[in-house]
């Protein structure tokens, strides 16, 4: 079961956060400060830390910094009051993943967490194997037997994620909140546009092709 840190002072809302998590099939420990939540960290394995900013004794922008330091990549999620884009620019550049402003909602922050979840373990399985197939996240490449091929980012991360399950259909706006995030600004459409680069490069793969779902969205088919 997927274990979730939450760093939060306020106990109402810590415990609400707590209940919606533990609803939909998670484990959950709060903390109160960044200070116990650096504790937390290094006698427990989280998959997931949702922190506030304005916490006592350690805030949540130097406990980030502090677990990006120290070399921890667990994805975090910042909630906080802070809704000024200066707070939230600060929140990226101390190592957040995701950044949510009160008051929340609820439902929403469960589909970033999920969100967020998937693209850790994207990132962790770091290869994923199709027939005589296989994709590579360190160099972004796909191998298939002599040949190779770099691909930009975001065709590669579109790609990894329906090789990861084939048959399965994914929406344009799945897609784009998975790989582009859920605050782009970026056209859903844009999705259409990589698919389109991915299946002309891929057109003559021997082991998967990519299927248009009309008025769905898309999937890998292993041939």
């Amino acid at each position: 079961m997927l274990k979730i840190l939450i760093a939060e002072d306020d106990r109402e809302l810590c415990q609400l956060f707590s209940h919606v998590l533990l609803k939909n099939g998670y484990t959950v420990q709060g903390v109160s400060n960044g200070r116990e939540a650096l504790d937390a960290i290094q006698n427990n394995y989280y998959d997931l830390i949702i922190s506030d900013i304005m916490m006592p004794v350690m805030d949540g922008y130097e406990f980030v910094r502090s677990l990006r330091d120290s070399g921890y990549t667990t994805p975090v999620l910042m909630i906080t009051a802070k809704d000024a884009f200066d707070d939230m620019r600060l929140g990226f550049l101390s190592g957040s993943d995701d950044y949510m402003v009160k008051p929340v909602n609820v439902n929403e922050m469960v589909l970033r967490v999920g969100a967020l979840l998937r693209r850790a373990q994207m990132i962790n399985e770091r290869r994923q194997v199709i027939g005589n197939t296989f994709l590579e996240c360190d160099s972004l490449s796909v191998h298939t037997g002599n040949e190779s091929v770099i691909l930009p980012q975001k065709e590669f991360m579109l790609l990894y994620k329906m090789v990861s399950y084939p048959g399965r259909i994914f929406t344009r706006q799945q897609l784009m909140d998975e790989i582009w995030g859920y605050d782009s600004n970026s056209d859903p459409h844009t999705v259409d546009v990589h698919i389109g680069r991915l299946r002309e490069r891929f057109r003559d793969n021997p082991d998967f092709k990519i299927v248009t779902m009309r008025g769905v969205g898309y999937k890998v088919v292993k041939l």
